[in-house]
């Protein structure tokens, strides 16, 4: 009976001892269940460890003309150039604090008036444990051009096309500037002129008389204009045309390609399935890929070469490969038989960059 009576008096006495446990255990899970969302604001990101709408004074739920307002009413006390230390309502605060919440309200401002940073960051409020999704989030959004991608890729493209017919427009002037130098054209050209009585010197008096500076310089420059008319220029320094360039020819890219396709299924058609016989045209075409040649480059040959090359029959690879190794035999001859070359090869066995000598002063 006595145990009993002790064992109820200690049943009872441990009573409060669980009940205080348990507020103990309560306490402490209510303190980590709100370690997350002290820890979700990071330094670094937004606002930091400030939220961004209690720095405006505003609610979670305010609208862009709210934030808008508060940002401005804060900018204004705040700012530099209108702060003034030890006026009324700003107790405490020196030039130094109110540049850093300048700085902060300028921040959250940037944060909130944008819909989707303020979705982000709304996302980070209410899910502080995800913390390299905030990172990735943030730092994407700080990182991304603020300027279309698409308008960036044309506008470069412009650029390269405009730098691209200036430097052809160059290389044409200069192929027309030194051709006026070379007497054989420059005879022709001024034959021409003649006959067209463009170099007519009429004698000029009074007032309208040119100096002879004036008149050499009129004479040039119809000179040039025939050079620039009558010689077709090929290869690198030929004239520019606006089709080469790269924007148009991105542009006219699909026509490019739908022309190549149809060639090539004509080509397929014609000569491997009918058998036809080859023009000149795919005759000169043929030569010029096994002699793996660009168009630039093979405009730029004579004519009497290409004709030379239609009568050797190049077109077929074989009459191609016999040429080539013929072409190789001569190079080995003349190389044989030059006089410079028999130097450049007593120059590379004797003092070549291969052998290393030491002379004695």
């Amino acid at each position: 009976m006595a145990a009993g009576m002790e064992r109820s008096r200690g049943g009872r006495a441990g009573c409060p001892r669980t009940g205080k446990s348990w507020w103990r255990l309560a306490v402490l899970l209510l303190s980590v269940s709100s370690l997350p969302a002290a820890f979700g604001l990071v330094e670094g990101l937004y606002c930091g460890t400030e939220v961004c709408y209690d720095v405006l004074g505003v609610s979670r739920e305010a609208v862009k003309l709210d934030i808008a307002r508060a940002y401005r009413q804060l900018a204004r006390r705040y700012h530099p150039d209108r702060f003034r230390p030890g006026e009324p309502g700003y107790e405490g605060e020196t030039r130094e604090s109110a540049h850093s919440k300048f700085l902060l309200i300028a921040t959250a401002y940037e944060t909130l008036k944008d819909e989707d940073t303020r979705r982000d960051y709304d996302y980070m409020l209410d899910h502080p444990e995800e913390y390299y999704q905030h990172y990735y989030t943030y730092y994407r959004r700080q990182l991304t051009p603020k300027v279309d991608v698409r308008i960036v890729i044309l506008v470069t493209i412009c650029a390269i096309s405009i730098f691209q017919f200036y430097s052809w427009h160059s290389s044409y002037n200069e192929a027309i500037n030194y051709l006026v130098t070379v007497p054989k054209y420059r005879i022709q050209a001024t034959e021409i002129a003649k006959q067209q009585g463009l170099l007519n010197r009429s004698k000029e008096k009074g007032k309208n008389r040119r100096s002879k500076e004036e008149i050499r310089e009129q004479e040039e420059e119809v000179i040039r204009d025939i050079i620039k008319t009558k010689i077709d220029i090929k290869g690198g320094y030929q004239k520019p045309n606006l089709s080469d360039i790269l924007l148009c020819q991105m542009v006219l890219f699909p026509y490019y390609l739908t022309t190549y396709l149809s060639w090539y299924a004509s080509w397929i058609y014609r000569f491997t399935l009918c058998r036809e016989e080859y023009g000149e045209e795919e005759k000169v075409y043929l030569i010029r890929r096994n002699m793996k040649m660009s168009q630039s480059q093979f405009d730029s040959l004579e004519e009497s070469s290409k004709q030379t090359f239609l009568e050797k029959r190049l077109w077929i690879k074989d009459n191609y490969e016999v040429h080539r190794k013929q072409q190789e035999e001569e190079m080995k001859v003349k190389m044989a038989t030059d006089p410079r070359m028999k130097r450049y090869r007593r120059w590379m066995k004797n003092e070549g960059p291969g052998r290393l000598t030491f002379i004695d002063d």
